[in-house]
């Protein structure tokens, strides 16, 4: 764990660093806000008879349906996902840029795997998971979601789990070594 703060002290010690992961961030907040209503956004970004100051306010406002249309539970798993998701990705950018070269590992699959699940358990209180739902209907198994306990906040807590475990991954991979350890043959 004292290589994954060390990590942390490391990365974020540069400020742009913080700017991407709040950045990022926001941007999943945002997108994860307006994903219930984004036919109605679609909507009123295309239309040319409100003005840009309304569009604005009203796309701000929808930001507000955190506290409307989530439960407390999943608003809290839908901030930590942002959060992490924009951490996750400043740490994979130094990483990355740390080592020059095409990786592979672990972190890597474990970011992907958080954020898709992160995705699919994004949704609001009415309608459950917005991306999640859609897709087990078209795969006949919409009442499926009813037998799993917490109604597919699943998807929720596994990407959170998902996504801290690539930060941590990743966090252990910026303080190895660049160079690969040999073994001494006898």
């Amino acid at each position: 764990m004292r290589s994954v703060l060390s990590s942390f002290q490391q990365v974020f010690r540069n400020v742009r660093y913080g700017i991407i992961a709040g950045l990022v961030a926001l941007l999943v907040f945002v997108l994860a806000t307006w994903l219930p209503n984004l036919g109605l956004v679609w909507q009123i970004t295309k239309s040319s008879t409100i003005a840009f100051s309304d569009k604005l306010g009203f796309l701000l406002s929808l930001v507000g349906s955190i506290q409307t249309n989530f439960t407390v539970v999943s608003a809290s798993y839908t901030i930590i996902i942002a959060l992490l998701f924009g951490i996750n990705i400043a740490m994979l950018t130094y990483y990355i840029r740390k080592q020059k070269t095409v990786f592979k590992g672990a972190g890597t699959m474990a970011g992907f795997g958080g954020i898709v699940s992160g995705m699919f358990g994004i949704g609001c209180a009415a309608c459950g998971s917005f991306l999640l739902t859609p897709l087990l209907a078209l795969a006949g198994a919409g009442g499926v979601i009813t037998f799993l306990p917490f109604g597919g906040e699943e998807f929720g807590f596994l990407g959170v789990g998902l996504l801290g475990f690539s930060v941590i991954t990743t966090g252990r991979k910026i303080q190895a070594p660049l160079i690969c350890k040999t073994s001494k043959h006898e």
